[in-house]
């Protein structure tokens, strides 16, 4: 290896090195603190529009509860009413069991502390859909809009049926002509047996006096879980996300927030998610939606945000009961899908569209889903996910090696003409018209055509970008065990030892065997594969060989095993079929000089 080489190949490191740890300095993770309660007026506001209706499952004459939230300038106007017994002195909490989910509630504002997906599972234990805070609990309520101060008083609990649970209270409220009205706060869970999918009804019930309920430009604001599982590193996990989705006159669009920031969104969408690489939270409203927040704002960094905060339109009648469906589980086409059917689901939903959520390959759909079809039919011959990549792999190099035989000719062949092309570049360098004319005069008389060693690559792009999304996100390769003390998990990175200590920079604290033998496997390949070049180029090519491995070393360190797995093993077989096509060439050379 050249000198040059050497120091180009140091400097590179030292680039990739230097560029983790002026991000690192330069862009820390925002420690945005929660932003100021944005003062509710508490006088309910009169509302002008025809009356709604709706069920009043679980009204009862209870408690009057003052409404008392924080005002940044003027006191907020209330109502002081006097304690009854049956207001509950205590927080209790409760908790439903379905086949598929375990939730856990709270009597303070009825809302949800934990949400368990019994099926799956993060470090051994169900993957948690409601990551809550004391201050931030999931599918709590605020009245107004969303920066008000969550409902937190103490609640009457009804259990209705071993799938479905109560909370209610009465609130107090002055009208904005100074009479004083009372309303009963609803909400009711409702779970099915077998399925991901739940409907919270909230319902406001109000005394005569009560014309309906408007507090700024909303009735109340009802927050997903700040956050849901598996729990996973940001700064180590660069395949693992948090992104949000809603579905808008029938196109899905996409919103990617960094932490500490918001963004609303002023529309009637049909559905609106929070999704990570395989679980979702969806929101389903059959109620008159202002709008929703996407939030990531923390006041603690070590606990990421990523929640919806969902906007109720003004209510305008005294009775109400909005009922709101959810779906916590697996980002899975074959669960998503269900709800297209009616048949399919116990809520006989239709055209819900909730599988446009599934990550795809775009316009390569079609091809991803004939891969996975293989790569599961592999996997009912052998049940071994790992072993299904590798047969999958293999099938695929077959299938185009005659592409990758024609790429190698083609190579070849511009090293048997490279001498003559750099006489030809040598004698006209200073003639760029006249050497265009020589060299296309070369390629006509030597039947050489410099693309066609091109276009076999191009060809297998669509295969590779599809196998790449196929093999990063594909749900099943969660938990799958490949090889036992070396990939535990095929969509986590391999792991041959835990560290004692954090590798400065790049924080890494396991080793980790496949990204150490995808970089000498592609080493190799570059090795087999390289041509003869002008003594110009020398140096860009060899840091092509040796450069770009280290490069993707780094970039691939923390990848899914699965892909790393894919990416490596494809690696050695294309080194394989390099071998035996540089020797087919060499003999059918030296069959043509005999015949000569």
């Amino acid at each position: 290896m050249e000198k040059n080489t050497v120091i180009a190949i140091i400097l590179s490191t030292l680039v990739i090195v230097l560029g983790f740890t002026l991000q690192a300095k330069l862009f820390p993770p925002q420690e945005t603190a929660q932003a100021a309660p944005r003062s509710i007026e508490m006088v309910n506001e009169p509302v002008t529009e025809e009356t709604l209706s709706g069920d009043t499952a679980l009204v009862t004459a209870v408690d009057d509860t003052v409404i008392t939230n924080e005002a940044d300038s003027a006191a907020t106007e209330t109502i002081d009413t006097e304690e009854d017994a049956k207001n509950p002195v205590a927080e209790a909490r409760y908790t439903i069991e379905t086949d598929l989910v375990r939730v856990i509630f709270t009597n303070r504002g009825g809302d949800v502390v934990s949400y368990q997906l019994k099926e799956h599972r993060d470090n051994g234990d169900p993957i948690e859909m409601a990551y809550s805070h004391d201050d931030n609990r999931a599918f709590s309520l605020v009245l107004g809009q969303e920066n008000g101060k969550v409902v937190d008083e103490l609640f009457n609990v009804r259990k209705i049926s071993d799938t479905a649970i109560g909370f209610y209270r009465t609130f107090s409220v002055r009208n904005a002509d100074g009479t004083t009205s009372n309303f009963t706060l609803v909400k009711q869970y409702s779970f099915a047996p077998d399925d991901y999918l739940f409907e919270l009804k909230v319902t406001i019930d109000g005394d005569e006096t009560l014309k309906g309920l408007q507090f700024g430009n909303a009735a109340y604001s009802l927050r997903t879980s700040p956050q849901i599982g598996p729990e996973w590193d940001q700064k180590q996990d660069r395949y693992e996300y948090r992104k949000f989705y809603y579905l808008l006159d029938g196109k899905k669009k996409t919103v990617t927030l960094n932490q500490g920031n918001t963004k609303s969104i002023s529309s009637r969408f049909t559905w609106s998610a929070m999704a990570g690489k395989y679980f979702t939270i969806v929101a389903l409203p059959e109620i008159p939606i202002q709008g929703v927040t996407y939030s990531t704002i923390s006041k603690d960094p070590k606990k990421p945000v990523s929640q919806m905060i969902l906007v109720r339109a003004p209510v305008t009648g005294r009775q109400v009961t909005d009922t709101w469906r959810f779906y916590l589980g697996p980002r899975t086409e074959r669960e998503l899908a269900r709800y297209n059917v009616a048949t399919n689901n116990p809520y006989l939903l239709t055209d819900a569209r909730l599988n446009e959520m599934v990550g795809s390959s775009g316009i390569l759909a079609p091809l991803e889903f004939l891969l996975k079809a293989i790569m599961e039919l592999f996997y009912k011959m052998i049940p071994n996910w790992g072993i299904s990549i590798l047969l999958m792999t293999i099938l695929m190099r077959i299938v185009i090696f005659p592409l990758t035989k024609k790429s190698t000719e083609a190579t070849l062949k511009m090293q048997e003409h490279a001498p003559k092309m750099q006489e030809i570049q040598a004698k006209y360098k200073n003639d760029p018209k006249k050497l265009n004319e020589e060299m296309a005069k070369f390629y006509q008389s030597s039947g050489y055509n410099p693309l066609s060693g091109c276009l076999p690559l191009v060809i297998q792009f669509p295969l590779i970008f599809a196998m790449y999304n196929l093999f990063n996100n594909y749900f099943e390769f969660r938990g799958a065990m490949f090889i036992p003390g070396w990939i535990p998990d095929l969509s986590r990175g391999d792991s041959l030892m835990q560290l004692p200590f954090l590798v400065p920079i790049v924080n890494w604290g396991e080793l980790r065997l496949l990204p150490i033998i995808y970089v000498v496997s592609q080493l190799l390949f570059s090795k087999v594969t390289q041509t003869p070049t002008a003594t110009a180029q020398k140096g860009s090519m060899k840091f092509m060989m040796y450069g770009m491995p280290l490069m993707f070393f780094f970039l691939f360190y923390n990848a899914p095993a699965g892909l790393l797995l894919y990416w490596t093993f494809s690696n050695i077989l294309t080194l394989g079929q390099q071998v035996v096509i540089n020797k087919m060439m060499h003999a059918k050379k030296e069959l043509s000089l005999v015949s000569k």
